[in-house]
């Protein structure tokens, strides 16, 4: 069974090697939306630095100088899988042990997440990636959900602390599941989350990770909350960077 696969006693056949003139940075600013791509490369002192390689195509990695200190920045891809394989990607071309994530998230609880930046504190493991980086249980600990908290309050920034879901198949998000998870406690649902803490945990890395409220799944129907070419308040939204690159600077 998927929940039997984290092996722990054996060597994988393939791991990331890190090279000796990767880029040293303070850290690693990760982005899942090309509308922030494009606004990064216009506003910031950005440099491509480096790549990382797909099937799909070869993709940047950038280098950004911020307040003295050096980030890496790149955008990533979604679901479980793509992220984490692309995390362990840049891992060989660039130094550091602190990853800033921030994406969109379906929002499971309108009331109180309602204009927050969600900061996950667990996540709930609906995805098949993390039972290759931890041993089995339903949620894993988001383990630095305070620091995010802290700075969010340092900047007087809204948010709010809750469980999340991740999971697979956005497609299967059904009544009786979404029921389930927020009975659980759960407040938000998005692809990738879990799995990255597996990663970070199992390589000896430390993740800082934050939401915003995308779509909107606790009402009779799905509202999308998306208008064409509009991106205030939706994971596209520029001011996000603008938060994560300070949370990087704050930790």
């Amino acid at each position: 069974m998927i929940i039997d696969s984290f092996d722990n006693k054996s060597e994988a056949k393939i791991n990331p090697k890190p090279k000796e003139n990767g880029l040293k940075c303070d850290a690693c600013i990760v982005t899942f939306s090309n509308i922030i791509e494009d606004y990064v490369l216009k506003k910031y002192n950005v440099e491509k630095c480096s790549s990382y390689k797909m099937v799909t195509g070869t993709f940047p990695i950038y280098r950004i100088n911020y307040n003295g200190k050096i980030f890496a920045f790149y955008k990533t891809f979604l679901g479980a899988p793509a992220s984490v394989g692309i995390l362990e990607d840049v891992t060989e071309v660039i130094d550091t042990k602190k990853f800033v994530v921030f994406g969109g998230a379906g929002c499971l609880d309108r009331e109180i997440v309602h204009g927050k930046i969600m900061i996950p504190t667990e996540s709930y493991r609906d995805e098949g990636t993390s039972y290759h980086y931890a041993s089995a249980t339903d949620y894993i600990k988001i383990k630095n959900s305070n620091i995010v908290a802290n700075f969010m309050e340092s900047k007087k920034l809204p948010y709010i602390l809750g469980k999340n879901w991740t999971t697979d198949a956005f497609y299967r998000e059904t009544e009786n599941n979404i029921t389930k998870r927020k009975e659980d406690g759960c407040i938000s649902v998005e692809m990738e989350c879990s799995a990255m803490q597996a990663v970070c945990d199992f390589r000896g890395l430390e993740l800082y990770y934050f939401l915003t409220s995308g779509d909107l799944l606790d009402a009779p129907e799905w509202d999308e909350r998306h208008v064409e070419g509009e991106y205030a308040g939706t994971q596209h939204d520029t001011r996000h960077f603008d938060i994560a690159i300070e949370l990087a600077n704050y930790i």
